[in-house]
């Protein structure tokens, strides 16, 4: 194949996965505008959207670190315990009848029913936005570890234990690395997940205007700057869009790297 047919293959396939979310972006953008045009009390345009953003670069940017910063340090602590509870519980059976059932008992508690207990019990401090954090995304990171540690090829098992293989020595060399699709899984749907659980600790532990969260509520409450609180949800979709593309890339690059530069 000679280099301008490989070129334009090239050129094709990238427009094949530009194009169709170009498009899609520019016809939900124009029917924003239609939509902002008749109902301007309700929906601000998008050339007020970016004269906040504009305006208030500092004061979004700022709140979007902090919200950052909710976000990974609840998924991180999220991640350790529910990975090091998946470990024990492929361990040990008593260990996976015994959280389970807590387990689920906390994914079906609506997580704004304590989030008050807890800035009366830490104060306005980021304790309870990383607790409100962590615990809408444990879940998710539990059940994928769980099923990644336990879902292992027999054979390889076997062929370890007849190598007299240690626990641990199976534990980091055919459990965790059988695991990295599931856990990668989790994180496609907890890293985003992580950053809904910080806008909602951050609207539910009041007394504290840090972040895009608390952003939103100030500029809706007081104010009724809806070009602020569109603006700052815009940022939201940013950061939600470039920490999924990281989870991807790291994927791509741990768990397939042969497919890196394929289509």
């Amino acid at each position: 194949m000679s280099n301008s047919q490989t070129s334009s293959s090239k050129t094709a396939k990238i427009a094949a996965r530009v194009l169709p979310p170009a498009v899609a972006l520019v016809l939900l953008l124009f029917l924003w505008q239609v939509v902002a045009k008749h109902n301007s009390l309700a929906i601000p345009s998008l050339g007020l959207i970016c004269q906040a953003l504009i305006q208030h670069p500092h004061l979004f940017l700022v709140n979007a670190l902090w919200t950052i910063d909710e976000m990974v340090v609840g998924l991180a602590v999220s991640a350790v315990l529910a990975f090091g509870l998946a470990v024990l519980m492929t361990q040990f059976r008593v260990m996976e009848r015994a959280v389970m059932p807590l387990a689920v008992v906390l994914n079906v508690t609506p997580v704004v029913s304590f989030a008050y207990g807890l800035v009366l019990l830490f104060g306005t401090t980021l304790v309870p936005r990383y607790i409100v954090t962590s615990i809408i995304v444990f879940f998710p990171f539990l059940v994928n570890s769980f099923v990644g540690l336990r879902n292992i090829d027999q054979e390889a098992l076997d062929f370890f234990r007849t190598l007299n293989a240690s626990r641990a020595q199976i534990l980091w060399r055919l459990r965790i690395p059988s695991s990295l699709p599931y856990l990668f899984a989790a994180a496609r749907i907890c890293v985003p997940l992580s950053l809904v659980g910080a806008v909602v600790a951050e609207f539910t532990t009041s007394g504290d205007s840090r972040g895009l969260g608390a952003t939103i509520g100030i500029a809706y409450q007081q104010f009724g700057d809806l070009p602020k609180v569109y603006a700052s949800v815009v940022c939201l979709a940013i950061i939600g869009v470039l920490s999924s593309a990281v989870v991807i890339l790291a994927e791509r690059k741990l768990v397939h790297p042969s497919t890196r530069g394929r289509s």
